[in-house]
């Protein structure tokens, strides 16, 4: 969109729009002046309603930058994954494995945000309990903002929460999931052995294991 590819573009956000929810108000913008905007921005941009289907079919304008495909959430999850794949390998030799209950443990938190988000949406978007989060000013004796505690713009509790829930999503995947796909990789790189006799193995050379295939 930037350059003025604009049907490149929309097929990306038709793809990914099988993905992802695509709400703008969720959702980073490049090349403008914000990183996010709040849902009120976001109508006055594009149209007044609450209907996630037509809001998310906003995918920006000059003015305001360009909405990424995914939302914030799914970008934290997937760079979080391919960062921490990369500090995975200098480090796979010193850490355990992690069990399925730890994998658990990392994805509890995006479960429990991402269905109070769900449930919240039922009231409509923008008008449900984690749109104001008022529970949580009460808890927290109002000791932050009231930009903090309403609304999904950059900084908020909302957004920070998405940010958090995606980067421990990453790090548990990496963690469960690397080492077996190490294991994998290696026993299919490995060269077979074949038998030359009596409880003895020889690694077999090429000749012998393109006889072998």
């Amino acid at each position: 969109m930037r350059i003025g590819w604009d049907g490149s573009a929309r097929v990306i956000y038709f793809a990914y729009s099988f993905l992802c929810h695509q709400l703008p108000h969720r959702s980073f913008f490049l090349f403008g002046p914000q990183l996010t905007y709040s849902l009120a921005e976001i109508q006055n941009a594009w149209q007044n309603t609450i209907n996630p289907m037509i809001l998310r079919q906003f995918v920006g304008n000059p003015e305001m930058g360009w909405k990424v495909a995914w939302s914030d959430r799914m970008v934290s999850m997937f760079v979080s994954t391919w960062l921490f794949g990369i500090l995975w390998w200098p480090l796979r030799r010193r850490l355990p494995k992690l069990p399925w209950w730890g994998l658990a443990l990392f994805q509890l938190p995006m479960a429990v945000d991402g269905t109070t988000h769900l449930i919240s949406d039922l009231a409509g978007i923008g008008q449900g309990f984690r749109d104001s989060n008022a529970w949580l000013a009460i808890l927290t004796s109002h000791a932050f903002p009231a930009s903090f505690y309403a609304g999904d713009a950059w900084g908020s509790f909302n957004s920070l929460m998405r940010l958090l829930t995606g980067i421990l999503f990453g790090l548990g995947i990496v963690w469960f999931g690397y080492p077996y796909l190490n294991e994998a990789f290696s026993q299919a790189t490995q060269p077979p052995f074949i038998k030359v006799g009596s409880g003895q193995h020889k690694m077999a050379d090429n000749s012998e294991v393109e006889k072998f295939q």
